[in-house]
């Protein structure tokens, strides 16, 4: 199918190189997986069908470690199987899926472990708890027990594929994504992750809170909030192309974070904003739908604000979305900088336990610790309707000192002098986050004394 034949084009350069080229991707991707956890030595499996028809699968019965390139298979649609292996065991699942929806065009079936829970008490992940996660993860659907590698499972696993769900969650068993690539695939899985560990956090803290319009539109904003982002003049810059050499090294500071924020579970998939200012008018921003572990320097955006409103441009006056397009809430992001000179760097992002404080609107006692009262001080919460571009909550927390604000069912955001100190306190926040909901198992919290806190103020200088 081409995009002359119904105006949709669902090719990708996995589907249309070399066979070197998807032995690499395949290779990459099962690294991926299982480098952060979601799947096993022996387990889980990935393929892409091309466009002829063929199914790249990964082999049966080998280390998921150490793929390597040259073990993918591919099976033809007449079921002749060249390669050095044999083809994984649940190629009747990934055959049969392909056959159910034609603009599926890569499956990744993997046991990430907060899934793999709610697989065995039969339940599935409700995405709406969090605004955005919803519209990335598609709709979810559930599929009854059957023998792993049988027709029988991949015909009912296909059979909810068909309903138009992008993931499936498989009884007792793990999960199945699709998506028209792998890497669409693989940020499907991962923020389906990290919200059914949202989810499974939020059930120390008490009762998750979703807002009516969420549950109604499925874009999940507040009613008109974005409806102003096309008069906002959205305009991204070209890459390294317009950067001088200091913006290519924020640039690359940005993707080096960014891919720091995946490893250590701050960020997955395409979600995640990491921003930083440059000159007197502009920052560099990570774009939309983009994997945050595979960012360059290249992606990353320039943004300028040209006006009082916080309108943003490039340097030449040109218009559009960019080479990437620019993430929804920059508007907020230009608004920060131009009201807070101080703040060099803006990061938002939905690490799970602080989205459980999130999606149940519970405010976060930073004085676990020194460290994460001295910096962070508080994090106060507001509603997901302090992002609409008439609310000046957020901006009326940041003026009154707090570094980081928690909003609920959407993200956190964290501001810093330097991107180093906003990654530090994202980081920081996280590990609050958790170690309050690992308290809560664990015994009655008591948070560092009033006349400790004072102490502190003392000893490091701070005033009120």
């Amino acid at each position: 199918m081409t995009i002359e034949d119904n105006g949709t084009d669902f090719r990708h350069p996995e589907l249309w190189d070399t066979p070197d080229r998807i032995g690499r991707e395949l290779a990459h991707y099962m690294d991926h997986i299982y480098r952060h956890g979601m799947t096993t030595t022996s387990g889980g499996n990935l393929s892409v069908i091309d466009g002829l028809g063929n199914i790249w699968i990964t082999p049966s019965g080998t280390d998921k470690g150490s793929m390597k390139p040259d073990d993918a298979v591919c099976v033809a649609p007449d079921g002749t199987v060249e390669g050095l292996l044999k083809p994984s065991m649940e190629y009747p699942l990934h055959r049969e899926v392909y056959k159910a929806r034609p603009d599926i065009r890569a499956l990744i079936h993997a046991h990430p472990p907060v899934l793999t829970s709610f697989s065995i008490v039969h339940r599935v992940p409700d995405t709406s708890v969090v605004s955005s996660w919803r519209e990335i993860c598609g709709s979810v659907g559930y599929a009854k027990y059957a023998i792993p590698g049988s027709l029988t499972m991949g015909e009912m696993v296909a059979s909810e594929f068909r309903k138009g769900h992008d993931a499936v969650i498989m009884e007792n068993h793990a999960v199945v994504a699709g998506g028209k690539d792998l890497a669409e695939t693989l940020a499907r899985l991962e923020v389906l992750e990290c919200c059914a560990g949202a989810i499974h956090a939020a059930g120390f803290l008490g009762e998750i809170v979703i807002p009516e319009y969420i549950r109604e539109n499925r874009s999940g904003q507040p009613a008109g909030s974005h409806a102003h982002l096309t008069g906002l003049d959205m305009i991204s810059g070209a890459g390294g192309n317009a950067m001088t050499p200091g913006e290519e090294y924020q640039a690359d500071e940005i993707c080096r974070l960014a891919a720091r924020a995946c490893s250590r579970g701050l960020m997955y998939g395409c979600c995640g904003t990491l921003s930083a200012r440059s000159g007197e008018n502009g920052y560099l921003i990570t774009p939309k739908d983009i994997l945050r572990c595979e960012l360059t320097s290249l992606d990353v955006e320039m943004v300028r604000y040209r006006d009082t409103t916080g309108n943003s441009t490039i340097a030449g006056g040109e218009t559009g979305t960019g080479r990437n397009g620019c993430t929804e809430n920059e508007w907020l992001m230009s608004e920060i900088y131009r009201r807070f000179p101080s703040v060099k760097a803006v990061i938002m992002a939905q690490p799970p336990n602080l989205m459980a404080f999130a999606v149940t609107g519970r405010e976060i006692d930073v004085r676990i610790i020194p460290e994460s009262w001295l910096l962070l001080r508080e994090m106060p919460v507001v509603s997901s309707a302090a992002l609409a571009p008439d609310n000046e909550e957020i901006f009326g927390k940041l003026a009154a000192g707090s570094p980081a604000v928690l909003i609920s069912n959407d993200s956190v955001l964290v501001t810093g002098e330097s991107l180093l100190q906003a990654f530090d306190r994202l980081e920081v926040a996280e590990m609050t986050a958790r170690s309050l909901i690992t308290g809560q198992s664990l015994g009655s919290v008591k948070p560092v004394s009033g006349q400790d806190i004072s102490e502190l103020r003392r000893v490091f200088g701070i005033t009120e």
